[in-house]
């Protein structure tokens, strides 16, 4: 960051950090200490871990605690908070005392609302849709991410579908922000390409929208820079060569870091329009930031030109062939949009089968998300929601 200079933000900003974090070669070592003198742990995960047999090494390391283990596996890919409230009930029936998540964001934020709603029996997920702060955190959480990609073991926050809504909504409360993290290359070595790319692309929203976001402040610059840099130079690496464990550890540092710019700045209007994808058609959280990564970044480029710029002079480690603001800045977002063209992600809703149809209802639900469309240093107006969702319909 030599010779880089980042505004001051004058207001006072926070930060909220996991108690610890390991990483690293056999960094799951460490497990069996946490669970250590722990009556009973509840697991959480899902259907396509078990399959692949990832929970294996991590159930071995609580076997080696001494811990009795519970594994609640019931969990659908992007759950409502009703599905949800299914695996907390399992989860207040068990009299577990530690939760440990291995799984990707869903699987973990399932797990961080269990561990907010254990000792609450009169509360459901859906209380906590308006009125995140009711409940406190009464179980210690670690959690073992097998994507590199959601954030969502740095984050207090937990997002889940609302299906009545066609949305989908972040709780957001800072006892959820866990206790451990293990991130572990093992752990992700396997990892499916296209699931490794859409997550990834994930991470790397989170970085650029929080290092452009009205709440930028030094503490999420620190940490969205450098997960920006770390993306940018080991994505492609990391989910094309399935042995590349330190591109795909650089990875899972990324996306923590870029979790950690999210709780102490935001992100903006790309994961603000994406909600409605997937809350209404399902579509994968880390394809539709991706689809609408480019569009909302050509769109906002006039007022985060500087900011771009200066991620340029982080993240280009070799020549640096542009010297305007403006150019740095369109070579950022070129950059941005030859990743997920490289990692053959999905750049319009066509395959999708969403239409132009359904453009009205896509601008009413995305501009439903105030909390992230606050965030974005352009205003976003209904007609300008309306010009980017053209951008990646069909024609």
């Amino acid at each position: 960051m030599a010779g880089m200079v980042i505004p001051m933000a004058l207001e006072t900003y926070q930060m909220t950090m996991p108690r610890k974090v390991y990483s690293g070669k056999n960094a799951l070592e460490n497990l069996t200490a946490i669970a250590a003198n722990v009556p009973k742990t509840a697991v959480f995960t899902d259907e396509g871990i078990l399959r692949t047999g990832l929970l294996d090494l991590p159930l071995a390391k609580l076997k080696e605690a001494g811990t009795e283990t519970l594994v609640i596996s019931d969990l659908p890919p992007e759950p409502t908070y009703a599905q949800v409230q299914k695996l907390v009930d399992v989860f207040r029936a068990s009299g577990a005392e530690l939760i440990v998540a291995v799984g990707g964001g869903s699987v973990m934020d399932t797990a961080k609302l269990a561990s907010l709603l254990a000792g609450e029996d009169n509360l459901t997920v859906k209380d906590l849709l308006d009125r995140p702060g009711l409940a406190e955190k009464r179980v210690q959480t670690c959690l073992i991410p097998t994507t590199a990609g959601t954030g969502s073991e740095a984050t207090p926050n937990a997002i889940v579908a609302v299906p009545e809504q066609e949305l989908k909504v972040g709780i957001v409360n800072a006892s959820m922000v866990p206790d451990f993290v293990i991130l572990d290359a093992a752990m992700v070595r396997n990892l499916p390409r296209r699931i490794a790319a859409a997550t990834g692309v994930d991470a790397m929203a989170h970085a650029i929208e929080c290092f452009t976001s009205n709440k930028a402040n030094p503490f999420s610059d620190t940490f969205a820079l450098e997960a920006f840099d770390l993306i940018l130079n080991n994505i492609e690496t990391a989910c094309d060569d399935p042995d590349a464990l330190e591109a795909k550890n650089r990875m899972q540092i990324a996306a923590f870091y870029a979790g950690m710019a999210i709780t102490c700045s935001g992100t903006t209007a790309v994961h603000a329009l994406s909600y409605p994808l997937g809350g209404k058609y399902h579509i994968a959280h880390g394809v539709s930031n991706a689809i609408l990564l480019v569009p909302v970044m050509k769109f906002n480029e006039p007022a985060i030109r500087g900011r771009l710029a200066l991620a340029y002079d982080r993240v280009v480690h070799g020549e640096k062939t542009c010297v305007s603001d403006e150019e740095k800045s369109a070579w950022v977002v070129r950059r941005m949009g030859e990743i997920v063209e490289h990692l053959n992600i999905p750049t319009s809703l066509e395959e999708f089968h969403v239409s132009r149809e359904d453009l009205d209802g896509l601008v009413d639900a995305g501009m439903q998300v105030q909390r992230l469309l606050a965030n974005n240093m352009r205003e976003v107006t209904p007609a300008d929601a309306r010009e980017i969702y053209l951008q990646v319909l069909p024609h």
